[in-house]
């Protein structure tokens, strides 16, 4: 069903998009010699191998499991042999067990990788649930909450699936290339989760910016009076669940509350496509897609990539690089993370490795004295006073923060982006609200 209405909210801030591969199909990238997964590329605890050093394992065997609490299990994403099992440090510093995997080369598949023959009619919503568990599924919009349990908190509750397609961060166009060419597992991946939720409405929200995606899916599904496609008006950051509800219903999520507490489940569309691939196929998580782009990198790409597979190698993929880096990015340059090792491992929250120099780095770098020009207010999309967040975050009053509502500050960095005076405000108020969590402990 087509809306000609575009659907926006308050605040927020037109970006330069820099989406230079959305014209650039997906190509898978070759399998490497040797994989490191981490068993932990999730917000839950942490995995526990099960299987040890000389072991034989198979593209989609499940290598580590989380017995209590919330988690997700980590599959092999090529077979070979276990060649060692190491603690190495992610991004933010925190140890992570990895499986080290040397390929044999020769891609066997574990059994339990079947096609589904009974009809989606017939799977009950544990059922589906429990599939999406063994999966390993996790948000692939960057937040790698555990799909299974977000699917269970919306239970009884949620009364629309939104599948988020928005993809407001500037140059990544993963799920741009994913609707393209793979709209059916998105759209089929919303089938599966309405049908697990007895719900009757599903929407696909997508970004202005991208119509040739907006018409591909409104031909798809034309003959699905159930579903429809939401037209978004391209402003970051239009891809943050909040925003999303805001936009198509006018409704503000409440601080400690879920999308499900106001009737609605949302997911990112390459995480849609994921269900859909572990429901008919038995394909767990083991790769995904990723945009490669950056002032340093000679030939950007969308590459889908095994997971575990070192940055260093999917850069040298896409060329390498024609300039010095200065900085690599995993995510989004608004809210992705640098990274320290060029040797990092791709993860289920990979969607885009960023590659920029010196040069580009300098171009978008001014620090002086907050000048209190309230822009940072007037553009926030959570409605909250940034420069005063980051002026008690620097005093260390992080009692003062919280009573600002600092815990419901979305970390967008949308406040840092049009800050004049260059102020790191998003890193401020990260700096108090890991403390006051530190506190609680």
């Amino acid at each position: 069903m087509f809306e000609k209405k575009k659907y926006t909210f308050r605040g927020g801030s037109h970006v330069h998009e820099h989406k230079d591969t959305a014209t650039l199909q997906t190509i898978r990238l070759p399998e490497p010699p040797t994989v490191s997964i981490p068993l932990s590329q999730h917000i839950g605890a942490h995995a526990t191998p099960i299987v040890q050093k000389g072991d034989s394992v198979k593209i989609g065997q499940v290598i580590g499991v989380v017995e209590n609490g919330l988690g997700c299990p980590v599959h092999a994403s090529i077979s070979g042999t276990v060649k060692e099992i190491v603690t190495r440090h992610n991004a933010q510093g925190v140890p992570i067990q990895n499986v080290v995997i040397e390929n044999d080369g020769l891609r066997t598949q574990c059994e339990t990788m079947q096609r589904r023959t009974a009809p989606l009619e017939k799977a009950t919503t544990e059922e589906i649930i429990e599939t999406v568990r063994q999966a390993g599924i996790s948000g692939l919009g960057g937040a790698t909450f555990p799909t299974y349990a977000k699917i269970q908190s919306a239970v009884g509750k949620a009364k629309v699936v939104i599948i988020n397609c928005a993809e407001c961060e500037p140059y990544i166009t993963a799920n741009h290339r994913l609707l393209l060419e793979r709209s059916k597992p998105v759209i089929e991946g919303l089938e599966i989760l309405m049908h697990a939720l007895h719900v009757t409405e599903g929407i696909l929200a997508v970004e202005d910016n991208k119509p040739d995606a907006i018409e591909l899916l409104q031909r798809e599904t034309a003959d699905k009076p159930n579903i429809r496609v939401c037209v978004l008006k391209t402003k970051y950051p239009q891809g943050d669940e909040r925003q999303i509800m805001y936009a198509i219903y006018k409704k503000e999520l409440p601080p400690g509350k879920l999308p499900a507490d106001l009737g609605c489940m949302i997911v990112n569309a390459e995480t849609s496509a994921a269900i859909s691939r572990a429901f008919y196929r038995g394909i767990p998580l083991v790769s995904r897609i990723v945009t490669v782009a950056g002032d340093c990198v000679k030939e950007p790409k969308n590459v889908r990539a095994p997971l575990g597979v070192s940055y260093r190698e999917v850069i040298d993929f896409c060329g390498g690089c024609v300039k010095e880096p200065k900085k690599i990015v995993s995510g989004g340059p608004m809210m992705g993370q640098a990274q320290w090792d060029m040797d990092g491992p791709v993860t289920k929250g990979t969607s885009a490795l960023l590659v920029f120099s010196e040069e580009y780095d300098r171009i978008n770098t001014l620090h002086t004295a907050c000048i209190h020009c309230g822009c940072c207010i007037q553009h926030c999309p959570m409605h909250l006073m940034p420069n005063y967040l980051a002026e008690y975050a620097q005093a260390r009053r992080y009692d003062d923060a919280a009573r600002m509502d600092v815990m419901s500050c979305v970390e967008c960095g949308t406040c840092s982006y049009n800050c004049p005076a260059g102020v790191q405000i998003v890193q401020y108020i990260r700096v108090a609200k890991g403390a006051l969590r530190a506190k609680k402990k």
